[in-house]
């Protein structure tokens, strides 16, 4: 049995985003239909905060069963690596065979952009053209990369810890994407301030984004903080924002952002308008008026994965 083997490499060169965007669609509307099995994520301490994750799923529209196998080590950009380093491993449903291992980081990383481009794409105001990347890290990266596809941004703002890292962050990306003015910001309520469309990538555990900066109009993804007891997000943040969730189950168990001001009495369960799927299959509509403050919610799913690697595998 010949068994791919995609490295970091072949996945970055074959997986772009445009097409990643349209392989997260499909996910989303299969999940709306019900043709998915997606388990909430087994998470093992080792250490320290460091963790080891397994995420199973069953796509049946793509005749394949999969899991990803991924540490998270926060601290790794000290020495170099990756904070999420791992495989996706793929099998056909219909004789159990593996297909393939695909690098699990370089899917995480495009995949979580293509998302959070999907999202933006069905509640972002369709004139929003200022964004801002609250964290300069590979998420950044790929989301400047995503949601450029969907809206055509023409002013990036960006808060890092450090405005030394804001500027490296904003030099990196000048020449690749002439037509966008970058400005990196030493006060993240400046960087927030006018934007159309915000981004939390950080691995903060406190709140980076209050909601007394976030301007009327403007659609939040909230990316980095995927465990209940982080958040990104203050809790008036979410209270005046028309939420949704990438998944029902993952959001209830794991987003800090949405459990923090539900702990508080702040929101309710209620909150919660819809997830992705209803969004992308357009049995919910949450934007309403120009006026609406959207976030979305984004935990990972173990579906995007494997419906990437599967992809990969086939092409």
């Amino acid at each position: 049995m010949d068994i791919k083997y995609l490295s970091a490499r072949e996945v970055n060169e074959k997986l772009d985003m445009k097409s990643c965007i349209g392989i997260m669609k499909d996910v989303f509307m299969a999940f709306a239909d019900e043709k998915i099995e997606n388990k909430l994520r087994s998470v093992l301490p080792i250490d320290h905060g460091k963790l080891l994750g397994i995420m199973p799923a069953v796509l049946p529209y793509r005749e394949t069963a999969g899991a990803k196998l991924i540490t998270v080590f926060h601290d790794n950009f000290k020495i170099g690596l990756p904070s999420h380093q791992g495989i996706v491993a793929v099998f056909s449903t219909e004789d159990g065979q593996l297909q393939g291992i695909c690098d699990g980081s370089a899917i995480t990383a495009i995949r979580t952009g293509a998302v959070s481009a999907l999202a933006t794409d069905f509640m972002a105001n369709k004139d929003a053209r200022t964004m801002c990347l609250i964290g300069g890290g590979v998420q950044a990266d790929m989301h400047l990369k995503a949601i450029t596809l969907v809206r055509d941004i023409d002013t990036v703002t960006i808060w890092c810890p450090t405005l030394a890292e804001s500027t490296a962050f904003c030099e990196k990306h000048r020449a690749e994407y002439p037509a966008i003015t970058f400005v990196p910001c030493e006060n993240c309520a400046d960087a927030v301030k006018d934007a159309d469309i915000i981004c939390t990538v950080t691995p903060s555990s406190t709140p980076v984004l209050m909601g007394e900066w976030v301007k009327e109009g403007a659609h939040i993804n909230a990316v980095g903080a995927c465990a209940a007891a982080a958040r990104e997000i203050d809790s008036a943040c979410v209270v005046k924002a028309k939420l949704v969730c990438d998944n029902y189950v993952s959001c209830k168990n794991e987003a800090g952002d949405y459990l923090f001001p539900l702990k508080e009495g702040l929101i309710t369960e209620e909150h919660i308008l819809a997830d992705l799927a209803r969004v992308v299959s357009g049995k919910a509509v949450i934007r309403t008026d120009v006026k609406d403050i959207t976030m979305f919610e984004s935990q990972g799913l173990a579906c995007e994965d494997v419906a990437c690697a599967s992809w990969l595998v086939n092409q």
